[in-house]
């Protein structure tokens, strides 16, 4: 099939280049020619395990093609996806939708015979609705389908996400847009029961929920974790004894910071917006939202009581500082106010993370990207294991820091805190 992806952030690209890797010819869109330049010379522009590898493939075989010309594309396309981001307003909670409608009144224009338009971008509930009331005369005409399908891609692990799918969910009652639909994802999907046809609404919000119940699952055990640090008692056990249950599953319990990155903050705070607009409290979501809230103010306060309340001159090591790890996003990653506020006690910060020095710190004096694990962890009082890179789960924390006393606060658990006691190293973890 003929596929055209507007936007080429990490949905488009990811999901544009794993169609193509499936035998679809693919047309990539984006407005910034700079990127797509970039995209035309092999040059990845997100951090994604295998991504590159599998670009570069596609595009030798032509059947990847980077683009600023969306005419050219949308012409030779018979399903057009958008993909564009969805951030939250300035100054509300409120979903930014004003580059999905953007796109969808240029295609308006472009637009001479049937093609299906599918929302990959987050959206709230009745997105689509507006979506096709600026498509109300091609609608009539029978030139457009207005479907929903939403995204379930980890960062860090897309391709397989994308490859083995947990469920594709396509929102439409177009018989002809779902037959089609179905034929284009049949490579992927390994049983027929992964391929779910609901109403669009549903496919929209099939997603909030999704990411808000996910979100309310770390915040649940990191709430857990607290009570098993004033009761004695070692959260993973906890974990490990809840999530053998199969109504409950282990995936998402796990301690450690506040949620971070592209989706979970955004989609929690957009999801409560809908359920006003609907006039339906989400109380439980609005808890979560606020538990994350406070989570980064009491891991602060944690740092405060391993080191004491004079920070000065403190030399803290952050391994680890993007959200999670195989990946270089940095969006609402709780290392960030953490470091400013160590900062702002005149610590001297030091940080190596795996994906490369990060823009948020550089005006920020006393903070320093160092290039090995071994210059940043050098005469540390303090080591934060923030992110769970494989990089750092078998290190020798004495030899690094060439330091008879110093710390370890591990956020992610990585570490047994008999072994620690062992090397007689002063080893702090998270609810334990």
């Amino acid at each position: 099939m003929k596929l055209c992806m507007i936007g080429t952030g990490y949905v488009g690209l990811v999901s544009g280049v794993c169609f193509s890797d499936v035998g679809n010819t693919v047309y990539c869109v984006d407005k910034d020619q700079k990127k797509i330049d970039l995209l035309n010379k092999g040059i990845v522009p997100i951090f994604e395990p295998g991504l590159e590898e599998i670009l570069k493939r596609n595009f030798k075989q032509k059947r990847l093609i980077f683009t600023s010309d969306l005419k050219k594309a949308v012409t030779n396309s018979d399903i057009i996806f958008i993909c564009v981001g969805t951030p939250s307003k300035k100054n509300s909670n409120l979903a930014d939708l004003k580059y999905v409608f953007s796109v969808a009144k240029d295609l308006k224009k472009l637009i001479k015979k049937y093609k299906i338009i599918v929302t990959k971008s987050t959206v709230p509930v009745s997105t689509g609705d507006q979506i096709e009331k600026i498509f109300n005369n091609l609608k009539k005409k029978k030139l457009v389908d207005v479907v929903s399908n939403p995204e379930f891609l980890r960062e860090g692990e897309a391709i397989r996400d994308f490859i083995y799918p947990d469920r594709v969910i396509i929102g439409t009652d177009s018989k002809k847009a779902n037959k089609i639909l179905k034929s284009l994802y049949l490579p992927i999907i390994k049983k027929v029961s992964r391929y779910f046809n609901t109403s669009r609404r549903a496919a929209e919000l099939i997603k909030y929920a999704s990411n808000a119940f996910l979100a309310t699952k770390i915040s649940f055990i990191n709430e857990i974790a607290n009570l098993c640090e004033k009761a004695d008692v070692d959260v993973k056990d906890v974990a490990l004894g809840m999530g053998s249950d199969q109504r409950i599953g282990d995936r998402f319990l796990r301690a450690g910071p506040s949620y971070g990155g592209s989706c979970f903050p955004k989609d929690t705070r957009a999801l409560i917006e809908t359920g006003n607009k609907f006039k339906t409290d989400l109380s439980i979501v609005k808890s979560v939202i606020s538990s994350n809230e406070k989570r980064r103010t009491l891991l602060i306060k944690r740092v405060e009581k391993i080191l004491g309340s004079n920070l000065k001159n403190k030399i803290i090591t952050f391994l680890g500082v993007t959200f999670k790890p195989n990946t270089d996003d940095m969006r609402e990653a709780s290392s960030i106010p953490m470091i400013k506020y160590l900062n702002k006690k005149n610590s001297k910060i030091k940080y190596y993370d795996p994906s490369g020095e990060k823009d948020v710190f550089k005006d920020l004096n006393n903070v320093d990207y160092c290039s090995t694990i071994s210059d940043a962890c050098l005469k540390a009082d303090l080591i934060i294991l923030h992110t769970e890179w494989n990089d750092f789960k078998l290190l020798n924390f004495k030899k690094l820091t060439k330091k008879r006393k110093f710390k370890i606060y591990d956020m992610r658990n990585m570490y047994s805190p008999l072994r620690m006691k062992k090397l007689k190293i002063n080893y702090f973890g998270v609810g334990r």
